[in-house]
C-alpha cells in the first residue's frame, strides 16, 4: 500500500492518504507510518470510520501497550468500559452536554493548556491517537507545537545549560493552576513522574523540549527559578512558527508524538455545542511491538 505524506506546516505535520487504518495490518505499512511519525511528529488521517474497538485494535497494532492510568480515571470510571479509551468530550453518560459547573467539565478545561499526554506517568505516553466522532458547527480546533524545532532554534549556550536537568510532571499540578480541587485520596493517586527536560528521540536522533503544563518544577532547583525557566521554554516553543492549528472534521484521526510536541484544545461554546472525541495513548516503552493476541 503506497502512502502519500503532504506536509501541512513548515516544520512538522503531514496529511496521509489514501488509507483505511482498520485494514492496515502488514508490517511494511505500519513501519511506513512510524517513519512518517519520526519525520513529521503529527499525522492527519481523514475519513477513518473507527468504532471504539477499531481504534483500540489499531493503536495496539501500531505501537503496542496502551496507557490506562489516565488522570480522569482517578475521578470516575470510563463511560466506555475501557480505561485505555479516553473521553475527550463534553457530554455525560446520556449524551447530554455537561453544565458549566459540572466537575467533569471543570477538569477537562485544563486541556486548553499546552500539555503532553501522560507525561505524569512512568513510562510516559508516546503516541496519542485522537478520533473525531461529533464535531460542533463552530470552530473547536486543536493546536500542536513542534518542540523539536523549538529546541533546534535555541542558542547553543542555552542548549548546553539544559543538559542533565530533570523535571517533575504532575497532572494534579496543571489542574490546580486553574483552581481545580482534588481530594486527598485523588492527590495520592496522582503523584506524578520525573523525566529529562530534553529528550532524544531514539530513531531520528533529534532532540526535543519535554515541558508543558504538567511540568511542575525542575528537580534540584529552587521552585521560583525552575518554574520561570519552564514558562519561558513553553513560550518559546509555542511561537507561531512552531505551531499548527487543526480544524476537525468528522472521522479525522490525528496521531502525534508526545515526546516531540505539545498540544492544546482551543475554546468554544462547550455548554451549548456537543463535541465527542476518543483518544488512545500508547506507552513509551523500549520498542513498538504488537500486543500478544492482536493480529499483526
Amino acid at each position: 500500500m503506497a502512502l502519500t505524506f503532504r506536509r501541512l506546516q513548515l516544520h512538522f505535520v503531514a496529511e496521509v492518504g489514501p488509507v483505511d487504518l482498520r485494514e492496515v495490518r502488514d508490517a511494511a505499512t505500519l513501519a511506513e507510518i512510524r517513519a512518517g511519525m519520526d519525520e513529521h511528529a503529527v499525522l492527519v488521517f481523514r475519513d477513518q470510520a473507527f468504532t471504539d474497538e477499531d481504534q483500540l485494535a489499531f493503536a495496539q497494532r501500531f505501537d503496542g501497550q496502551l496507557h490506562t492510568k489516565t488522570g480522569a480515571s482517578v475521578l470516575r470510571r470510563s463511560r466506555f468500559g475501557n480505561e485505555a479509551l479516553s473521553d475527550i468530550s463534553n457530554v455525560d453518560e446520556n449524551g447530554d452536554v455537561l453544565s458549566s459547573d459540572d466537575r467533569r467539565r471543570m477538569y477537562g478545561l485544563a486541556n486548553r493548556l499546552w500539555h503532553t499526554d501522560a507525561s505524569f506517568q512512568d513510562p510516559p505516553g508516546r503516541y496519542s491517537m485522537l478520533h473525531a466522532r461529533v464535531v460542533p458547527p463552530v470552530p473547536a480546533d486543536t493546536e500542536f507545537a513542534d518542540t523539536r524545532a523549538a529546541y533546534d532554534a535555541l542558542p547553543a549556550e542555552t542548549k548546553a545549560s539544559l543538559d542533565g536537568l530533570r523535571v517533575h510532571h504532575s497532572i494534579a499540578y496543571s489542574r490546580q493552576t486553574l483552581g481545580f480541587d482534588f481530594s486527598k485520596e485523588e492527590e495520592e493517586r496522582l503523584k506524578g513522574a520525573i523525566h529529562p527536560l530534553v529528550r532524544t528521540l531514539p530513531r531520528s536522533g533529534r532532540r526535543a523540549l519535554y515541558v508543558a503544563s504538567h511540568a511542575s518544577r525542575i528537580v534540584d532547583w529552587p521552585v521560583p527559578e525552575g518554574r520561570l525557566l519552564l514558562r519561558e521554554l513553553i513560550e518559546h516553543a509555542t511561537r507561531p512558527e512552531f505551531v499548527y492549528r487543526h480544524a476537525w472534521r468528522v472521522a479525522d484521526l490525528v496521531i502525534w508524538d508526545n515526546r516531540a510536541t505539545m498540544h492544546r484544545a482551543r475554546p468554544f461554546d462547550d455548554t451549548r455545542h456537543r463535541r465527542e472525541l476518543r483518544r488512545v495513548t500508547t506507552l513509551d516503552i523500549e520498542a513498538a511491538a504488537p500486543v500478544v493476541g492482536v493480529p499483526a
